[in-house]
């Protein structure tokens, strides 16, 4: 199972709790299932972040979609913490949901959705 590389993979293990990442919420502002498809909004810089806010990383990998199951395995981060991370990043205006499937979309089109989540997942 191939492994990637995160800013993270070097560094001494994080003495900061999942919830501090979140200030202790739990649950994402908006609706954002694992394989939904985010990008950053073009034109939008990080918003000031600092380079080792994880918002700013996760800002970073999505210039390329990417899954929130995706960013997850990156950044080596519990998914919940990355639902809550993304939808806050949304509401910000640095990032964007792009749609998974259209409602007639075609077996294929199901199947490398399936794909592509299970190997996000597998990668956690």
């Amino acid at each position: 199972m191939p492994h990637h590389q995160s800013d993270y993979d070097d560094a001494e293990p994080s003495l900061v709790r999942p919830y501090a990442l979140t200030e202790g919420r739990t649950l994402p502002s908006i609706d954002l299932p694992l394989e939904a498809i985010i990008a950053t909004i073009e034109d939008v810089v990080s918003n000031n972040l600092a380079p080792q806010d994880i918002r700013a990383s996760i800002v970073a990998l999505c210039e390329k979609r990417i899954s929130i199951a995706e960013i997850a395995a990156h950044l080596g981060v519990p998914i919940g913490v990355v639902r809550v991370l993304v939808a806050d990043l949304v509401v910000a205006g640095s990032l964007e949901i792009h749609a998974t499937l259209r409602s007639d979309a075609s077996r294929v089109e199901r199947r490398e959705l399936i794909e592509r989540t299970l190997s996000g997942l597998r990668a956690l």
